[in-house]
């Protein structure tokens, strides 16, 4: 993984972070099993385009801080008081949010409940309603968490490695490096238990639901949704239902991706980006 410099304390945990760019202001958030990594081949189209880009990985994700008290909140409510507190760190009144998977959840309550500091909103493969966790993830965590966490190391990489060939719809592009980038940080003695006490245990679909009836309060702001076509984990089902019941949203379908249509389609999900950010500033 490639080491965000700038870690930062959030209510006493740190949180690795990174700026690059300068104009005006986009903060990226990443989901799950993944980190700021994803936003790679991503960023740097939309520093060249003239925005200053924000990236953090969540409390107990990536190089972000993994707490040991498993009491630590890290579910999307708590991850949107980190947002929250790191936008006032980076002296951020109003920004862009483009958010994935979980990511769209905390930028959605952040969307409803503090729509004055978001500018506009790009929602990609998010979570929503009671969308999550996905039928796999499902099964998988009838296993129970504890037996998870202590599972053999083999067999948990194998698992790991499964579930994240399928957020791609061309296997190819979850391989070698590519793999290995979202797996270590969720393998070993502490990425394992780190994993499915911070991110697994917080798969939980209350925290959409609760706002499924205010969504069309999002229709305050620019909103537009990116969904890859071959999309597993969430179906672009979803994708349309959104579009529906958040006045002016726009959903765009990007062909030959998956849940990590960062991963499958880099350079059309930038576009799309872009353009969107482009229309706002007009």
């Amino acid at each position: 993984m490639t080491r965000l410099p700038e870690p930062l304390v959030v209510n006493g945990h740190r949180i690795a972070t990174d700026v690059r760019g300068s104009g005006p202001p986009v903060v990226l958030i990443h989901g799950t099993p993944s980190h700021s990594d994803i936003w790679r081949n991503v960023a740097p189209v939309l520093t060249a385009a003239g925005y200053r880009v924000h990236l953090f990985d969540l409390l107990g994700f990536g190089r972000s801080e993994r707490p040991c008290d498993p009491a630590v909140d890290t579910s999307v409510a708590a991850q949107g008081e980190v947002l929250c507190a790191l936008m006032e760190e980076w002296e951020l009144e109003r920004a862009h949010v483009v958010a994935h998977d979980i990511g769209g959840a905390i930028a959605m309550r952040l969307g409803v409940f503090q729509p004055e500091v978001v500018h506009s909103l790009t929602l990609i493969d998010t979570v929503s309603y009671d969308s999550w966790p996905s039928a796999t993830w499902r099964r998988i965590l009838g296993d129970g968490l504890e037996a998870l966490m202590r599972a053999d190391d083999a067999d948990h990489r194998a698992r790991m490695t499964a579930q994240l060939q399928m957020t791609v719809a061309d296997p190819a592009n979850m391989t070698g490096e590519v793999l290995a980038r979202y797996l270590e940080p969720v393998s070993g003695p502490i990425g394992q238990p780190s994993f499915f006490c911070h991110q697994a245990r917080h798969y939980d679909s209350r925290y959409t639901e609760a706002i499924s009836d205010r969504l069309a309060e999002l229709g305050r702001l620019p909103v537009q949704l990116i969904w890859g076509d071959s999309d597993t984990w969430q179906d672009p089902a979803y994708g349309r239902r959104l579009e529906a019941d958040i006045p002016g949203a726009v959903l765009h379908t990007i062909p030959r991706a998956g849940h990590f249509a960062m991963e499958d389609q880099p350079a059309a999900v930038a576009e799309r980006i872009r353009a969107f950010l482009d229309e706002q500033h007009a």
